[in-house]
């Protein structure tokens, strides 16, 4: 499912117009986008929560000569699966 296809799904089990629930999805996201760039967490108890992690440094090779590099320390985006929605999809 693309986003086209959720703002479509959820126009017609809210009753609510395309263009209202697009603007209300691009605005969650945004939403989410500046808590995490921030260091915040988002939870929705039952469905979950959107968090970062932090990955360590590490060393990699080069797949064109297999010489090593060091890759930097980095901050990811993660999402953690809430009960509800676990039991939902099993």
């Amino acid at each position: 499912m693309n986003k086209t296809d959720l703002v479509n799904k959820i126009s017609e089990k809210s009753g609510l117009t395309k263009r209202d629930v697009e603007v209300v999805l691009n605005s969650f996201v945004g939403e989410v986008t500046e808590a995490l760039s921030a260091g915040d967490k988002v939870q929705l108890v039952g469905f979950g929560t959107f968090e970062t992690r932090k990955r360590s440094g590490r060393t990699g090779r080069n797949p064109q000569n297999g010489d090593p590099i060091a890759i930097p320390e980095s901050v990811i985006p993660a999402f953690k699966a809430g009960n509800k929605l676990r039991d939902a999809v099993k």
